[in-house]
């Protein structure tokens, strides 16, 4: 079996995600890309996300439907920042026999060195990096590299939501739809959230 897993704080998911990861599960030969929202990223300290039910309800909302997707949940109920070599020592352990793939953005690769137990997940998990334009099937710091330009970027969609503008056609509708029932990346004084 192949599994690739795919973490982040999704706040929110959209389309560039979903592309990325449909590309992942028909270049790789997966059997299934399982994404993973964390509760707190360890290297997103400084900014809270949307809170962890509601970014789960919006990548549920995502892949509903989709063949070959899956939803795992479990590090959004750590209290704290969650760490990719947890959560992959439980896979391993659900999944002895997998293959498996781990999902990070050409972003990460520079910072990687500083994951927690690093060399631990090197051996447990083949990196396959999301490239910005690159060619795909190259090399990138010794990594598969898999590559489709995609100008879409969860910032980007916080932004143009706070400013007032659209953000059809770059989050799936079920997400508009989640966004805009629960006045989401709003100002924060008209937000529901903080009533």
């Amino acid at each position: 079996m192949r599994l690739a897993l795919y973490g982040g704080t999704f706040d929110p998911v959209h389309h560039g995600h979903l592309v990325l990861a449909r590309d992942a599960l028909e270049q790789l030969q997966l059997n299934r890309l399982i994404f993973i929202p964390a509760n707190l990223s360890p290297h997103k300290l400084a900014t809270q996300p949307v809170p962890a039910a509601l970014r789960r309800e919006m990548l549920a909302a995502a892949i509903a439907g989709e063949s070959g997707f899956a939803l795992d949940e479990s590090e959004l109920s750590y209290p704290g920042p969650s760490y990719s070599i947890d959560t992959v020592e439980r896979v391993r352990a659900a999944h002895p026999d997998a293959e498996l793939f781990y999902l990070i953005g050409a972003d990460n690769v520079r910072d990687l060195h500083t994951w927690r137990r690093i060399e631990d997940l090197r051996r447990l998990v083949k990196f396959v990096v999301f490239g910005r334009g690159e060619p795909a099937g190259q090399v990138t710091d010794g990594f598969r590299t898999l590559s489709r330009r995609i100008d879409i970027s969860a910032t980007e969609i916080r932004r143009r939501v706070a400013s007032g503008q659209s953000i059809r056609y770059l989050v799936p509708e079920p997400v508009r739809s989640i966004i805009t029932a629960h006045h989401l990346y709003q100002d924060p004084a008209s937000s529901t959230l903080n009533r």
